[in-house]
């Protein structure tokens, strides 16, 4: 296995190799993490996992008991979000060294990151976003391309990170479509300098979700994601099933037009991302008929369960392999 992948991302978090184990709402737990971390890359997890907020604190706690080696937290940075302000003060009190922000302005936690010389790296889809968070002094982006699991962005990784990287002078981690180490150097490749890796750890045998969640991982096909915004009112992610497929993938037309209205938006959103989160979890943790599991479309490389620090060693194989098959590739 390669000693270490040397990137500006691995440089900024002083971590061996830069794959992120991504944020995924009821699927990251503290075993993810502490493993994600000894492995060498890093393990982060949403605040919302964690409910109340007293459970948080220890799941914190109990991650930075386990592990040394740094940890992130994603933190929802939008109105709905009643948490963040407290979210972010308990990670910080807690020593942890990196922030995911998503769904609106990073402003506040990249203040008070920095005051702990924590680093913030934040959600986006475009360039718009991307300059607008690295002028707010955002210490990278996550570019979610489409492929992605959950709320995907729409564009494609491989226009998204090169046009990224024409203007952006920090480090860009590839988000969307991983699970093999070849997709791993063909995004460093691109311009980017570390990947954030969801789906592939949910056919993890530290996930603690449903097994028949991590079974349908296994056996779906690029072709089994569709996006629905019966979920959150954006665009996700999510496996095909019969669930869905009853439902449709559009919000019903009244939910929609209270929720594209100027003067009922304000209360219609929060509505919709609190009736999904509650679908979700249903899903997540226990048989239901009202299955929805949220997945990319990188399920198609994925084979097995294993552990996360053998997905991690398979993911720095392959990567090395790939790498070396391109070098016998170039230019006489």
């Amino acid at each position: 296995m390669l000693k270490k992948i040397k990137t500006p991302f691995t440089e900024m978090m002083k971590i061996d190799y830069p794959i992120i184990a991504a944020p995924m709402f009821l699927v990251s737990n503290a075993d993810i993490v502490v493993q994600a971390s000894e492995s060498g890359g890093i393990g982060t997890f949403p605040a919302l996992n964690y409910r109340p907020i007293e459970k948080y604190v220890e799941a914190l706690k109990e991650i930075k008991s386990r592990t040394k080696k740094p940890i992130g937290v994603n933190i929802i940075v939008n109105k709905s979000n009643a948490r963040q302000n407290e979210d972010l003060k308990h990670a910080l009190d807690n020593g942890v060294e990196l922030f995911i922000t998503s769904l609106g302005s990073p402003k506040e936690v990249i203040k008070e990151a920095h005051k702990n010389g924590a680093k913030v790296l934040c959600d986006v889809t475009n360039l718009e976003h991307a300059l607008k968070v690295q002028d707010m002094g955002a210490d990278g982006v996550i570019a979610v391309s489409s492929g992605a699991g959950g709320h995907a962005g729409p564009i494609s990784p491989l226009v998204l990170i090169p046009w990224l990287k024409t203007r952006l002078q920090i480090p860009i981690v590839a988000a969307g479509g991983i699970s093999h180490g070849s997709m791993m150097s063909a995004v460093l490749a691109l311009g980017a300098s570390g990947v954030s890796v969801g789906t592939r750890f949910i056919a993890s045998y530290e996930a603690q979700v449903d097994e028949a969640y991590k079974e349908a991982i296994i056996k779906s096909t690029p072709e089994d994601i569709v996006m629905t915004t019966r979920v959150s009112g954006t665009p996700a992610a999510v496996i095909n099933t019969p669930y869905v497929q009853k439902i449709g993938t559009d919000l019903p037309w009244a939910m929609k037009v209270l929720k594209d209205h100027k003067m009922t938006k304000k209360y219609m959103v929060p509505l919709i991302h609190l009736m999904g989160m509650k679908s979700l979890e249903e899903a997540a943790s226990k048989p239901t008929w009202k299955t929805v599991w949220t997945a990319g479309q990188s399920v198609g490389l994925v084979e097995e369960i294993l552990s996360v620090k053998e997905i991690y060693e398979k993911l720095i194989t392959e990567y090395d392999e790939s790498v070396k098959n391109l070098s016998s590739l170039g230019l006489d």
